[in-house]
């Protein structure tokens, strides 16, 4: 009978988990009815729901004498409550959020953590495993509604959802701070007072001041609280090791699984490529010489030596595992590594940038993420190498006899040059890593101080007299238009370039048909996937940017710009830059242009497209209405940057008729392409294909005898597309004149609107010199 009533209270114990997954079942799919929850709340409720009642399973499994009581199932329906709150925060960030169903959820979950307490000590079921249940509930509901609410108040409060997992990071790192603590109904209070602030905030009825102050307040509740606990766990501390290790030799199968982990982490450090195209399980085949040093450290030092290893060697490869991170991120953003010296200012940028195409509350859980990213990368490291020294400590003997044999295989590796993947097996890859990295601060400051002296010196162009300037152009309507991303791959070598090709010959008939004849070749862009405007400044300033230092250099020096250039020569200098807002202090300052129309003085009053604030369409028709319509006015010089195009490539404007577009508002009413949200290719080549149709329409809509463009592309797309086959991009010369066409006759470009694989390709800081050489008498 014992053994029959076994199996029974077995299932009996696991019928909690598995009326939990039902429930959390059944409020997605009542939450998915009535307010909707779209993939990401489906994503993020059948994860949540389904860890958390694994979790119970595990928990009751381990320990046959715990069972729900009445106290636990309502926490258990808490905890289902709390995924609910969860999946829809989740859902808000692909649509308008569902604020009483999420206050709604978040009150009654709020309310019931009074309850089972209550009913836990009347019934004396109090337990450790309700308990624990009952804390991982407040935390992850707390980290649910703090997700919801750092839009509006601030990312500082994900401070208040991510505060008990930093408690338990911290463990990791620090044993003594694992030690159970002593009951204190402080506690409860904090936890009761972070979730009513949580809720007024997410529900917007108090102002948001008001919100702000109480949320302030329950952070500064809970900093106490933990601040208490540590404080106690650490005048305890010495009481903790014993209790550790017997806890360690009870557990054989877990401390071999944490030291496969350890292994693991240190041997991926070591060996992992920076390069995205490399990443692949044959990369991971070698040997790492510095982890056999590692490991034969600890066995030949003393112990007091022994245990500062890991605080000297786990951050410097934490601090290469970053490196590592940043270069794989580089390169397919970028096409290159992460710049030590440089680089860090494109964290700021990146961030602004998912803001302006995601929104503020994206932006606040990727700074949350790039932290959590970057403590780990420092962090677990550490903690793995003090485990493996620890463990080659104990067994000394054995730990020798693998570093020898190992070392002679590694040596073996190396005579005979054994690969796999393209790459020895026999690696040192991590200290030649640290050595490029400390050469690349060396070179980057040379170069800096080289390219201040250059810029330093006095531009010739500069001394240009006005009435020898772009003589060739007096009179015309001058448009330097940059399209966002328009790199090579666009055009030729991939899948998608000939059904853009055929747009681009479709384009070339029509203005021709219009009277308007071009001419194509092919510029190397000093940047590639991002970083627009260091490619702007190489254009126009005639050298090299390729780095915010660079750039910082060029508007700060006297440089003679194209826009300079034209404004001395009489034309109206313009910038029409409909995703720039805020302080852009050198356009007057280095750019000189008289008049920039930016993303507020634009007049646009429709949605947004992902990053672009507008469509390209709309902002060219804003160009004509603002500056090119007007009478008895001088020739126009206008920058004007098509940002449609930019990444990611998931909300697609249609082309609509020009005498439709009014101010905007037509846009919330059209159909959205939004092929990039499943084939990146595709949305990308619509994105082109749009671009390209706004502006071959404007010239057929509003050009005329002295309309002459400079239509190129700042930079290849980044590597999501596909690799690309190098940094250059097309360019374009069109205008309505055969005289203007005619003074590109040296050039060796293209006829037509489409470079050939033979035309010329200049670096694209030539281009100013060439063209200001080209109409300057």
């Amino acid at each position: 009978m014992r053994a029959a009533r076994r199996p029974l209270a077995a299932l009996g114990a696991q019928s909690g988990p598995l009326a939990g997954l039902g429930g959390t079942l059944l409020l997605l799919a009542g939450l998915a009815r009535t307010v909707g929850l779209g993939g990401a709340g489906w994503l993020v409720g059948l994860t949540a729901g389904l860890t958390l009642n694994v979790w119970l399973a595990r928990a009751l499994r381990r320990d046959p004498s715990a069972r729900l009581g009445p106290a636990g199932w309502i926490t258990l329906f808490r905890a289902t409550l709390a995924v609910g709150v969860a999946a829809l925060t989740a859902a808000s960030f692909e649509r308008d959020v569902a604020v009483a169903t999420l206050v709604t959820l978040s009150s009654v979950a709020l309310a019931l953590d009074f309850v089972d307490g209550w009913v836990a000590r009347r019934t004396a079921t109090e337990s450790a495993l309700g308990a624990k249940l009952d804390g991982e509930v407040d935390a992850f509901l707390m980290l649910a509604l703090s997700v919801e609410v750092a839009p509006s108040a601030g990312a500082w409060v994900l401070a208040i959802g991510l505060a008990r997992y930093a408690f338990y990071a911290a463990g990791w790192v620090l044993p003594w701070m694992r030690a159970p603590l002593p009951r204190r109904d402080w506690r409860k209070t904090v936890t009761a007072s972070q979730g009513i602030a949580l809720v007024i905030a997410a529900s917007g009825v108090a102002p948001s001041a008001v919100s702000r102050v109480l949320l302030a307040l329950a952070l500064a509740m809970l900093v106490e609280s933990f601040g208490r606990d540590v404080w106690w766990l650490y005048r305890h501390r010495h009481e903790r090791p014993a209790r550790v290790a017997a806890t360690r030799v009870r557990r054989p199968v877990e401390t071999a699984v944490s030291t496969l982990l350890a292994l693991a982490v240190v041997w991926a450090a070591l060996v992992a490529p920076t390069q995205p195209w490399r990443l692949t399980p044959g990369s991971f085949v070698r040997l790492p010489l510095e982890g056999l040093v590692v490991v034969g450290l600890a066995v030949a030092l003393p112990t007091r030596a022994r245990r500062v290893v890991p605080w000297l060697i786990g951050p410097v490869l934490g601090a290469l595992l970053v490196i590592k991170v940043l270069d794989l991120g580089f390169f397919i953003a970028f096409d290159r590594p992460f710049n030590p010296v440089e680089d860090w200012s494109y964290l700021t940028i990146g961030v602004g940038t998912v803001r302006d195409t995601f929104g503020s509350r994206d932006a606040a859980l990727a700074v949350a993420a790039a932290v959590l990213i970057g403590l780990t990368a420092l962090v677990v490291p550490t903690l793995a190498v003090g485990r493996l020294t620890r463990v080659a400590a104990r067994h000394r003997r054995r730990s020798l006899r693998t570093v020898y044999v190992l070392t002679a295989v590694w040596a073996l590796c190396w005579l005979l040059g054994v690969e796999v993947s393209g790459a020895g097996i026999a690696s040192t890859s991590a200290a030649h890593l640290a050595v490029r990295e400390v050469h690349t601060v060396r070179a980057d400051l040379r170069d800096r101080a080289h390219f201040s002296r250059l810029t330093d010196r006095e531009d010739p162009y500069g001394k240009t007299p006005a009435d020898r300037l772009l003589k060739g152009l007096r009179g015309k309507d001058v448009l330097l238009v940059f399209v966002e991303s328009y790199g090579q791959m666009a055009v030729q070598g991939t899948s998608f370039s000939p059904g853009i090709d055929d747009l681009v010959h479709a384009g070339t008939q029509q203005l021709q048909a219009d009277g308007f004849a071009s001419r194509s070749g092919w510029l190397t862009s000093s940047t590639f996937g991002g970083g627009s405007w260091l490619a702007h400044a190489t254009l126009q300033a005639g050298v090299w940017v390729n780095t915010p230092s660079r750039y910082a250099d060029v508007i700060g020096s006297k440089r003679f710009s194209l826009a300079a250039a034209f404004r001395r020569a009489g034309w109206r200098t313009v910038a029409d830059v409909p995703a720039t807002h805020g302080s852009w202090p050198e356009a007057k300052s280095f750019y000189h242009y008289e008049q920039v129309w930016d993303r507020d003085d634009l007049g646009y009053h429709g949605p947004g497209f992902g990053f672009s604030p507008m469509p390209d369409q709309w902002a060219l028709q804003a160009l004509q209405k603002l500056e090119l319509a007007k009478r008895n006015r001088p020739p126009v010089f206008s920058e004007i940057d098509l940002t449609s195009s930019h990444e990611p490539w998931t909300r697609i404007p249609p082309l609509v008729s020009w005498n439709q577009l009014g101010d905007g508002s037509i846009f919330k009413h059209v159909a959205i392409d939004r092929a990039g949200l499943t084939d990146t290719q595709q949305g990308y080549a619509q994105s082109i294909q749009y671009a390209l149709r706004s502006l071959y329409s404007f010239v057929e809509h509003y050009g005329n005898k002295n309309t002459v463009l400079i239509v190129l592309g700042d930079h290849q797309p980044s590597r999501v597309v596909t690799r690309p086959p190098g940094h250059e991009v097309p360019i374009t010369i069109i205008a309505h004149d055969p005289k203007v066409i005619s003074r590109l006759s040296g050039w060796g470009w293209t006829h037509g609107m489409l470079p050939s694989s033979t035309a010329p390709v200049w670096p694209m800081s030539d281009f100013r010199n060439n063209f200001l050489n080209a109409f300057d008498h």
